[in-house]
C-alpha cells in the first residue's frame, strides 16, 4: 500500500469522524496539487477496491474491509 493510500485511509481516525467529504480527504495531500490528483486517484481506487463506501454528495466511508486495512497497517 503506496504512502498515499496510508494517508487517505488513516484521515478517518485523524479527524475521528465515520464519514469525510473530499476536500477532508484531500488535505493527505496536503497544498502539492500533483499530491491532490493523487489523493484523488488513490480515493477512486479504494472505492473500486471496496476499501472506502462512496456516500454520496463527495462523502466517503470505511468499509469493514477498510476498516481491517487500517488495523493492519497499524499492527
Amino acid at each position: 500500500m503506496n504512502e498515499i493510500t496510508k494517508l487517505v485511509l488513516n484521515s478517518f481516525a485523524r479527524w475521528n469522524k465515520e464519514k469525510l467529504d473530499l476536500h477532508e480527504l484531500f488535505e493527505a495531500g496536503g497544498n502539492d496539487p500533483e499530491q491532490r490528483t493523487a489523493v484523488f486517484d488513490a480515493v477512486e481506487k479504494l472505492v473500486q477496491d471496496g476499501l472506502l463506501n462512496e456516500e454520496g454528495n463527495d462523502f466517503y466511508s470505511l468499509t469493514e474491509n477498510g476498516k481491517e486495512a487500517v488495523k493492519s497497517e497499524e499492527g
